[in-house]
């Protein structure tokens, strides 16, 4: 029978396995930076791995320690700039008191990204890549933006059974007011010229309106 470790032989193990952990979080902080500034710099989805490598000052051995490839980087920069959205949307649905308000929040907050030239600089890479990485890694793809899609159907859920809207499907709603929001968006972002503010005041009013008017056909 084997001996089991002592104590200061376990420690001993926890302090290189933690200070590997660190190191290869590190690498991939560097790795996701330096794929953001590319990005930024050139307006692009499309930075090669090289000179992602050299804007982290990394190896190629430590790119293809965390990532199997340059899809996988790049959904895993897509991940993260979803997160920030959320939370930008979170915040302006905070900011309100009604359910419905939340809704309408959450539809202008990301119909801001086309709206905001800076906002729309850092989103058009992702918007116009965005079906690309999702053929590529859908699964992946599909649980980033689940970051996005669980804050309306929350408040949709909270308008059905506050009698806001007492008929909406929250899981079937929410998806299709992703949609819409992300069909113009892309479709704003990959014109030229800056995006209508009335244009999407109008669509806004529109998806509230089929919320209502949805919920009124499903009573009768």
């Amino acid at each position: 029978m084997g001996r089991r470790p002592g104590l200061m032989a376990s420690r001993a193990v926890e302090r290189a396995l933690s200070q590997r952990r660190a190191a290869y979080a590190d690498e991939v902080r560097r790795l996701l930076d330096a794929t953001f500034a590319l990005i930024e710099r050139s307006g692009e989805l499309e930075p090669r791995v090289g000179d992602i490598l050299r804007q982290a000052k990394l190896s190629t051995q430590a790119f293809y320690r965390h990532f199997p490839s340059k899809e996988a980087l790049l959904v895993a920069v897509l991940d993260e700039g979803v997160g920030i959205l959320a939370s930008y949307l979170s915040h302006r649905m905070d900011a309100v008191a009604s359910p419905t308000a939340k809704v309408r929040e959450w539809m202008a907050g990301l119909l801001e990204q086309a709206l905001r030239p800076s906002a729309a600089a850092a989103t058009r890479p992702f918007v116009s890549a965005r079906a690309r990485l999702a053929e590529a890694l859908p699964e992946e793809v599909a649980e980033s933006e689940r970051q996005l899609t669980v804050l309306v159907r929350d408040a949709l859920r909270a308008a059905r059974d506050g009698g806001e809207l007492p008929k909406v499907d929250p899981e079937r709603d929410a998806e299709t007011l992703y949609h819409q929001a992300m069909g113009w968006l892309q479709a704003r972002l990959l014109e030229p010229g800056p995006a209508d503010r009335r244009d999407a005041e109008r669509l806004i009013e529109f998806a509230l309106h089929g919320l209502r008017r949805g919920a009124a056909a499903r009573e009768a």
